[in-house]
Protein backbone atom coordinates (compact mmCIF):
# COMPACT_ATOMS: atom_id res chain seq x y z
CA UNK A 1 0.00 0.00 0.00
CA UNK A 2 2.70 2.44 0.50
CA UNK A 3 3.88 1.81 -3.12
CA UNK A 4 0.49 3.63 -4.28
CA UNK A 5 1.46 6.19 -2.13
CA UNK A 6 5.11 6.65 -4.03
CA UNK A 7 3.13 5.95 -7.41
CA UNK A 8 0.74 8.83 -7.05
CA UNK A 9 4.15 11.09 -5.65
CA UNK A 10 5.95 10.15 -9.02
CA UNK A 11 2.68 10.57 -10.86
CA UNK A 12 2.53 14.35 -9.43
CA UNK A 13 6.21 15.09 -9.49
CA UNK A 14 5.91 13.72 -13.49
CA UNK A 15 2.21 16.17 -14.60
CA UNK A 16 4.64 19.51 -12.58
CA UNK A 17 7.77 18.79 -14.38
CA UNK A 18 6.64 18.26 -17.41
CA UNK A 19 4.26 21.28 -17.54
CA UNK A 20 6.76 23.59 -16.86
CA UNK A 21 8.87 21.80 -19.60
CA UNK A 22 6.12 22.65 -21.88
CA UNK A 23 5.29 26.05 -21.29
CA UNK A 24 9.39 26.83 -20.31
CA UNK A 25 10.50 25.79 -23.70
CA UNK A 26 9.64 26.06 -27.12
CA UNK A 27 11.93 23.08 -28.96
CA UNK A 28 11.01 20.16 -30.37
CA UNK A 29 12.85 17.52 -28.31
CA UNK A 30 12.09 19.00 -24.91
CA UNK A 31 8.53 19.25 -26.07
CA UNK A 32 8.52 15.59 -26.66
CA UNK A 33 10.30 15.07 -23.56
CA UNK A 34 7.34 17.21 -21.56
CA UNK A 35 4.76 15.46 -23.38
CA UNK A 36 6.18 11.82 -22.09
CA UNK A 37 6.48 12.98 -18.45
CA UNK A 38 2.93 14.52 -18.68
CA UNK A 39 1.56 11.57 -19.92
CA UNK A 40 3.56 8.73 -17.74
CA UNK A 41 2.57 11.25 -14.71
CA UNK A 42 -1.35 11.09 -15.37
CA UNK A 43 -0.73 7.00 -16.06
CA UNK A 44 0.58 6.75 -12.75
CA UNK A 45 -2.33 8.95 -10.85
CA UNK A 46 -4.98 6.92 -12.67
CA UNK A 47 -3.20 3.72 -11.31
CA UNK A 48 -3.32 4.90 -8.16
CA UNK A 49 -6.90 6.44 -8.28
CA UNK A 50 -8.14 2.91 -9.46
CA UNK A 51 -6.21 1.68 -6.59
CA UNK A 52 -7.35 3.71 -4.10
CA UNK A 53 -11.49 3.24 -5.18
CA UNK A 54 -10.67 -0.61 -4.84
CA UNK A 55 -10.01 0.03 -0.92
CA UNK A 56 -6.11 -1.04 -1.24
CA UNK A 57 -5.07 1.57 1.25
CA UNK A 58 -5.84 1.19 5.32
CA UNK A 59 -7.49 3.78 6.98
CA UNK A 60 -4.30 4.85 8.67
CA UNK A 61 -2.81 5.38 5.57
CA UNK A 62 -5.33 7.61 3.76
CA UNK A 63 -4.48 10.70 5.60
CA UNK A 64 -0.74 10.20 4.52
CA UNK A 65 -1.33 9.66 0.74
CA UNK A 66 -4.23 12.05 0.23
CA UNK A 67 -1.88 14.95 -0.50
CA UNK A 68 -0.04 12.97 -3.37
CA UNK A 69 -3.56 12.12 -4.52
CA UNK A 70 -5.05 15.01 -5.25
CA UNK A 71 -2.64 16.94 -7.70
CA UNK A 72 -5.09 20.07 -9.08
CA UNK A 73 -4.22 22.53 -6.64
CA UNK A 74 -0.33 21.54 -7.57
CA UNK A 75 -1.25 21.94 -11.16
CA UNK A 76 -3.49 25.21 -10.39
CA UNK A 77 -0.71 26.77 -8.27
CA UNK A 78 1.98 26.32 -11.41
CA UNK A 79 -0.43 27.92 -13.87
CA UNK A 80 -1.42 30.90 -11.58
CA UNK A 81 2.50 31.60 -11.11
CA UNK A 82 2.75 31.91 -15.12
CA UNK A 83 1.94 35.74 -16.45
CA UNK A 84 1.69 34.53 -19.92
CA UNK A 85 -2.21 33.64 -20.25
CA UNK A 86 -2.35 29.61 -20.03
CA UNK A 87 -5.68 27.37 -20.66
CA UNK A 88 -6.24 23.92 -19.69
CA UNK A 89 -7.96 22.02 -22.63
CA UNK A 90 -9.89 19.00 -22.58
CA UNK A 91 -11.24 17.40 -25.87
CA UNK A 92 -12.18 21.05 -27.06
CA UNK A 93 -13.12 22.44 -23.57
CA UNK A 94 -11.57 24.84 -21.55
CA UNK A 95 -11.11 23.79 -17.97
CA UNK A 96 -8.75 25.65 -16.52
CA UNK A 97 -7.53 29.17 -16.98
CA UNK A 98 -4.69 31.17 -14.90
CA UNK A 99 -5.44 34.93 -14.21
CA UNK A 100 -3.51 36.23 -16.90
CA UNK A 101 -6.01 34.39 -19.18
CA UNK A 102 -9.11 35.19 -17.24
CA UNK A 103 -7.79 39.72 -17.36
CA UNK A 104 -7.46 38.71 -21.19
CA UNK A 105 -10.37 36.86 -22.29
CA UNK A 106 -12.91 36.85 -19.72
CA UNK A 107 -13.56 34.36 -16.49
CA UNK A 108 -16.57 33.25 -18.85
CA UNK A 109 -14.43 31.11 -20.84
CA UNK A 110 -14.23 27.94 -18.36
CA UNK A 111 -16.37 25.36 -19.43
CA UNK A 112 -16.81 27.15 -22.64
CA UNK A 113 -15.94 25.51 -25.95
CA UNK A 114 -12.05 26.82 -26.84
CA UNK A 115 -12.99 27.87 -30.26
CA UNK A 116 -15.49 30.27 -27.92
CA UNK A 117 -12.00 31.42 -25.95
CA UNK A 118 -9.66 31.93 -28.56
CA UNK A 119 -12.14 33.44 -31.85
CA UNK A 120 -9.44 33.24 -34.76
CA UNK A 121 -9.29 31.56 -38.08
CA UNK A 122 -5.84 30.25 -37.91
CA UNK A 123 -6.16 29.19 -34.04
CA UNK A 124 -9.63 27.24 -34.60
CA UNK A 125 -7.56 25.09 -36.83
CA UNK A 126 -5.02 24.34 -34.72
CA UNK A 127 -7.26 23.71 -31.73
CA UNK A 128 -9.42 21.31 -33.27
CA UNK A 129 -6.77 19.45 -35.29
CA UNK A 130 -6.44 15.67 -35.22
CA UNK A 131 -4.38 13.29 -33.33
CA UNK A 132 -3.65 16.12 -30.56
CA UNK A 133 -0.41 17.33 -32.09
CA UNK A 134 1.83 19.72 -30.84
CA UNK A 135 1.82 23.22 -32.86
CA UNK A 136 2.13 26.92 -33.00
CA UNK A 137 0.47 29.63 -35.22
CA UNK A 138 0.90 33.89 -34.90
CA UNK A 139 -2.17 35.79 -34.42
CA UNK A 140 -3.12 39.37 -33.99
CA UNK A 141 -5.38 41.57 -31.83
CA UNK A 142 -6.21 39.52 -28.95
CA UNK A 143 -6.91 42.11 -25.90
CA UNK A 144 -5.74 44.93 -28.36
CA UNK A 145 -5.72 45.38 -32.09
CA UNK A 146 -1.81 46.25 -32.31
CA UNK A 147 -0.98 43.16 -30.09
CA UNK A 148 0.78 39.84 -31.33
CA UNK A 149 0.83 36.56 -30.00
CA UNK A 150 1.95 33.11 -30.54
CA UNK A 151 -0.63 30.71 -29.90
CA UNK A 152 0.92 27.23 -28.98
CA UNK A 153 -0.42 23.87 -27.98
CA UNK A 154 1.08 21.52 -26.21
CA UNK A 155 -0.97 17.89 -26.06
CA UNK A 156 -0.47 16.57 -21.97
CA UNK A 157 -2.51 13.21 -22.74
CA UNK A 158 -5.25 11.76 -25.17
CA UNK A 159 -7.28 14.51 -25.30
CA UNK A 160 -5.72 16.97 -22.56
CA UNK A 161 -3.28 19.96 -23.68
CA UNK A 162 -1.94 22.99 -22.90
CA UNK A 163 -2.58 26.38 -24.75
CA UNK A 164 -0.14 28.95 -24.44
CA UNK A 165 -0.25 32.51 -25.07
CA UNK A 166 3.24 34.37 -25.53
CA UNK A 167 3.12 38.28 -26.42
CA UNK A 168 5.22 38.75 -29.18
CA UNK A 169 4.89 42.80 -29.30
CA UNK A 170 7.82 43.93 -28.33
CA UNK A 171 10.10 41.28 -30.20
CA UNK A 172 7.76 42.82 -33.58
CA UNK A 173 7.99 46.52 -33.02
CA UNK A 174 11.99 45.11 -31.84
CA UNK A 175 11.98 43.66 -34.82
CA UNK A 176 10.60 46.47 -37.28
CA UNK A 177 12.55 48.89 -35.50
CA UNK A 178 15.85 46.95 -36.78
CA UNK A 179 14.53 46.95 -40.12
CA UNK A 180 13.27 50.51 -40.47
CA UNK A 181 16.43 51.70 -39.12
CA UNK A 182 18.78 49.88 -41.95
CA UNK A 183 16.64 50.85 -44.45
CA UNK A 184 16.67 54.78 -43.53
CA UNK A 185 20.33 54.07 -43.04
CA UNK A 186 21.19 52.75 -46.12
CA UNK A 187 18.87 55.61 -47.98
CA UNK A 188 20.58 58.48 -46.17
CA UNK A 189 23.85 57.43 -46.78
CA UNK A 190 23.11 56.14 -50.79
CA UNK A 191 21.65 59.96 -51.71
CA UNK A 192 25.03 61.78 -50.86
CA UNK A 193 27.24 58.61 -52.41
CA UNK A 194 24.55 59.20 -55.44
CA UNK A 195 25.69 62.49 -55.84
CA UNK A 196 29.33 62.08 -54.86
CA UNK A 197 29.36 59.67 -57.92
CA UNK A 198 27.62 61.52 -60.09
CA UNK A 199 29.82 64.71 -59.85
CA UNK A 200 32.93 62.31 -60.27
CA UNK A 201 31.57 61.24 -63.19
CA UNK A 202 30.84 64.61 -64.53
CA UNK A 203 34.09 65.70 -63.69
CA UNK A 204 35.93 63.27 -65.78
CA UNK A 205 34.71 64.96 -68.97
CA UNK A 206 35.20 68.12 -67.38
CA UNK A 207 39.28 68.74 -67.84
CA UNK A 208 39.92 72.00 -70.23
CA UNK A 209 40.84 74.77 -69.48
CA UNK A 210 37.11 76.53 -69.45
CA UNK A 211 35.90 73.99 -67.02
CA UNK A 212 37.38 75.55 -63.88
CA UNK A 213 34.57 76.83 -62.16
CA UNK A 214 32.12 73.69 -63.21
CA UNK A 215 34.79 71.87 -61.81
CA UNK A 216 35.11 74.37 -58.20
CA UNK A 217 31.60 74.45 -58.02
CA UNK A 218 30.61 70.37 -58.11
CA UNK A 219 34.17 70.30 -55.54
CA UNK A 220 32.28 72.26 -53.17
CA UNK A 221 29.32 70.49 -53.42
CA UNK A 222 31.04 67.19 -53.51
CA UNK A 223 32.94 68.30 -50.16
CA UNK A 224 29.24 68.99 -48.56
CA UNK A 225 28.20 65.74 -49.56
CA UNK A 226 31.22 63.92 -48.28
CA UNK A 227 31.15 66.05 -45.05
CA UNK A 228 27.34 65.17 -44.66
CA UNK A 229 27.89 61.31 -45.00
CA UNK A 230 30.85 61.94 -42.32
CA UNK A 231 28.20 63.37 -39.94
CA UNK A 232 25.70 60.53 -40.96
CA UNK A 233 28.38 58.06 -40.02
CA UNK A 234 29.61 59.64 -37.17
CA UNK A 235 26.16 59.77 -35.27
CA UNK A 236 25.59 56.13 -36.23
CA UNK A 237 28.50 55.32 -34.33
CA UNK A 238 28.03 57.58 -31.14
CA UNK A 239 24.05 55.93 -31.12
CA UNK A 240 25.86 52.50 -31.35
CA UNK A 241 28.38 53.48 -28.04
CA UNK A 242 25.44 54.99 -26.22
CA UNK A 243 23.41 51.95 -26.72
CA UNK A 244 26.03 49.78 -25.51
CA UNK A 245 26.59 51.12 -22.43
CA UNK A 246 22.63 51.67 -22.25
CA UNK A 247 22.94 49.04 -18.73
CA UNK A 248 25.32 50.56 -17.10
CA UNK A 249 24.81 53.59 -15.28
CA UNK A 250 27.01 56.73 -15.25
CA UNK A 251 28.39 57.46 -11.75
CA UNK A 252 31.26 60.16 -12.25
CA UNK A 253 30.55 63.83 -11.06
CA UNK A 254 29.63 66.18 -14.06
CA UNK A 255 28.98 69.74 -13.56
CA UNK A 256 26.01 70.06 -15.78
CA UNK A 257 26.62 74.11 -15.46
CA UNK A 258 30.25 74.12 -16.39
CA UNK A 259 29.29 71.88 -19.61
CA UNK A 260 26.64 74.62 -20.18
CA UNK A 261 28.61 77.41 -20.46
CA UNK A 262 30.93 75.54 -22.71
CA UNK A 263 28.61 74.95 -24.49
CA UNK A 264 27.11 78.65 -25.13
CA UNK A 265 30.59 79.67 -25.06
CA UNK A 266 31.73 77.32 -28.51
CA UNK A 267 27.88 77.77 -30.54
CA UNK A 268 27.93 81.12 -30.77
CA UNK A 269 25.08 82.30 -33.25
CA UNK A 270 26.25 84.77 -35.90
CA UNK A 271 29.29 85.84 -37.47
CA UNK A 272 29.49 89.13 -36.06
CA UNK A 273 30.43 86.88 -32.36
CA UNK A 274 27.43 87.85 -30.66
CA UNK A 275 25.92 84.93 -28.83
CA UNK A 276 22.46 83.78 -29.38
CA UNK A 277 22.59 81.70 -26.16
CA UNK A 278 21.52 83.03 -23.16
CA UNK A 279 22.47 80.87 -20.03
CA UNK A 280 20.47 80.88 -16.57
CA UNK A 281 21.79 79.25 -14.02
CA UNK A 282 20.92 78.57 -10.34
CA UNK A 283 23.86 78.89 -8.08
CA UNK A 284 25.28 76.50 -5.88
CA UNK A 285 23.89 73.37 -7.81
CA UNK A 286 25.02 69.77 -6.81
CA UNK A 287 26.58 67.66 -9.97
CA UNK A 288 24.69 65.27 -11.51
CA UNK A 289 25.94 61.29 -11.86
CA UNK A 290 26.85 61.48 -15.79
CA UNK A 291 29.50 60.75 -18.47
CA UNK A 292 31.02 63.94 -19.57
CA UNK A 293 31.54 63.66 -23.11
CA UNK A 294 27.53 62.11 -23.44
CA UNK A 295 26.27 64.93 -21.66
CA UNK A 296 28.23 67.47 -23.51
CA UNK A 297 26.55 65.42 -26.83
CA UNK A 298 23.64 66.19 -25.72
CA UNK A 299 23.90 69.51 -24.61
CA UNK A 300 25.60 70.22 -28.12
CA UNK A 301 22.52 68.89 -29.72
CA UNK A 302 19.62 70.57 -28.31
CA UNK A 303 21.27 73.84 -28.45
CA UNK A 304 22.75 73.36 -32.14
CA UNK A 305 18.61 72.15 -33.19
CA UNK A 306 17.15 75.16 -31.67
CA UNK A 307 19.95 77.73 -33.32
CA UNK A 308 19.04 75.90 -36.15
CA UNK A 309 15.20 75.28 -36.18
CA UNK A 310 14.49 78.66 -33.96
CA UNK A 311 14.00 82.17 -34.64
CA UNK A 312 17.08 83.22 -36.58
CA UNK A 313 17.31 86.76 -34.43
CA UNK A 314 15.74 85.14 -31.25
CA UNK A 315 18.28 84.29 -28.48
CA UNK A 316 18.18 80.95 -27.46
CA UNK A 317 17.60 80.48 -23.33
CA UNK A 318 19.87 77.79 -21.89
CA UNK A 319 18.19 77.12 -18.46
CA UNK A 320 19.94 74.95 -15.69
CA UNK A 321 18.14 74.45 -11.91
CA UNK A 322 17.00 72.34 -9.40
CA UNK A 323 14.30 70.08 -10.56
CA UNK A 324 13.78 68.40 -7.34
CA UNK A 325 15.29 66.77 -4.06
CA UNK A 326 16.85 64.71 -6.38
CA UNK A 327 16.85 66.12 -10.06
CA UNK A 328 18.57 68.59 -11.86
CA UNK A 329 17.05 70.79 -14.65
CA UNK A 330 17.96 71.59 -17.92
CA UNK A 331 16.07 73.26 -20.57
CA UNK A 332 16.45 74.65 -23.74
CA UNK A 333 14.02 76.95 -25.00
CA UNK A 334 13.37 78.67 -28.71
CA UNK A 335 11.02 81.10 -30.36
CA UNK A 336 10.83 79.37 -33.57
CA UNK A 337 7.76 78.14 -35.44
CA UNK A 338 6.86 75.42 -33.07
CA UNK A 339 6.38 72.05 -34.24
CA UNK A 340 2.85 70.58 -34.50
CA UNK A 341 1.10 68.75 -31.63
CA UNK A 342 1.25 65.31 -34.52
CA UNK A 343 4.98 65.43 -34.84
CA UNK A 344 6.13 65.54 -31.32
CA UNK A 345 5.47 61.72 -30.31
CA UNK A 346 7.68 60.84 -32.97
CA UNK A 347 10.47 63.32 -32.34
CA UNK A 348 13.06 61.39 -31.14
CA UNK A 349 12.49 58.03 -33.59
CA UNK A 350 16.07 57.74 -35.83
CA UNK A 351 15.66 59.39 -38.71
CA UNK A 352 12.02 61.22 -38.53
CA UNK A 353 11.89 64.63 -39.74
CA UNK A 354 9.46 67.40 -39.54
CA UNK A 355 10.61 68.81 -42.59
CA UNK A 356 13.07 66.57 -44.50
CA UNK A 357 14.41 69.41 -46.92
CA UNK A 358 15.30 71.89 -43.92
CA UNK A 359 16.87 69.42 -42.03
CA UNK A 360 19.42 68.53 -44.80
CA UNK A 361 19.81 71.74 -45.72
CA UNK A 362 21.18 73.25 -42.44
CA UNK A 363 22.71 69.83 -42.29
CA UNK A 364 21.04 67.50 -39.82
CA UNK A 365 21.11 63.84 -40.02
CA UNK A 366 17.97 62.78 -38.32
CA UNK A 367 19.98 61.63 -35.22
CA UNK A 368 20.40 64.09 -33.02
CA UNK A 369 17.12 63.64 -30.43
CA UNK A 370 17.09 59.82 -30.82
CA UNK A 371 20.69 60.25 -29.02
CA UNK A 372 19.43 62.85 -26.75
CA UNK A 373 16.96 59.87 -25.72
CA UNK A 374 19.40 57.28 -25.49
CA UNK A 375 21.80 59.54 -23.44
CA UNK A 376 18.84 60.06 -20.93
CA UNK A 377 17.69 57.22 -20.49
CA UNK A 378 21.37 55.77 -19.83
CA UNK A 379 21.81 58.30 -17.75
CA UNK A 380 18.19 56.88 -15.88
CA UNK A 381 16.42 60.39 -16.26
CA UNK A 382 13.51 62.10 -18.33
CA UNK A 383 12.90 63.86 -21.39
CA UNK A 384 9.93 66.08 -22.54
CA UNK A 385 9.44 67.81 -25.52
CA UNK A 386 7.13 70.80 -25.82
CA UNK A 387 5.90 72.97 -28.37
CA UNK A 388 3.54 75.75 -29.41
CA UNK A 389 3.16 76.77 -32.88
CA UNK A 390 4.19 80.50 -33.03
CA UNK A 391 5.50 80.70 -30.14
CA UNK A 392 8.64 78.06 -29.40
CA UNK A 393 10.00 74.87 -28.32
CA UNK A 394 11.26 73.63 -25.09
CA UNK A 395 13.08 70.71 -24.92
CA UNK A 396 13.52 69.65 -20.65
CA UNK A 397 15.94 66.89 -19.49
CA UNK A 398 16.49 65.98 -15.70
CA UNK A 399 19.03 64.05 -14.71
CA UNK A 400 19.61 62.72 -11.04
CA UNK A 401 21.98 64.52 -8.58
CA UNK A 402 24.93 62.19 -7.71
CA UNK A 403 24.61 61.31 -4.30
CA UNK A 404 27.51 61.81 -2.91
CA UNK A 405 28.08 63.53 0.35
CA UNK A 406 31.15 64.04 -0.51
CA UNK A 407 30.64 65.36 -4.10
CA UNK A 408 31.44 68.96 -3.98
CA UNK A 409 29.23 71.76 -5.74
CA UNK A 410 30.36 72.65 -9.39
CA UNK A 411 30.61 75.64 -11.01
Amino acid sequence: MERIGLIAIMGTLAVICGLALAIASAGDAVVLLAGILVGVGLTLLLTAARRWSRGDLEPEEESAIQPALTPTPGVEDLLGALDEPLLLVEGKMVVRANAAAVAMLGDHMVGEDVRVAVRYPAATELLTREGNTAGSVEIIGIGDPDRHWTLSVQPLGPATRVVRLTDRTATRATERMRVDFVANASHELRTPLASLIGFIETLEDANGPDDAPVRERFLGIMAGEARRMQRLVDDLISLSRIEADKHRAPADAVSLVALARETADTLRGDRSGRSRVELQVEEGLPPVAGDRAQLSQLLHNLVSNALKYGDPVRPVRVVVARGGPTMLRLAVIDEGEGIAPQHLPRLTERFYRVDAGRSRAVGGTGLGLAIVKHIVERHRGRLDIASTQGVGTTITVLLPILLDSKAAAAE
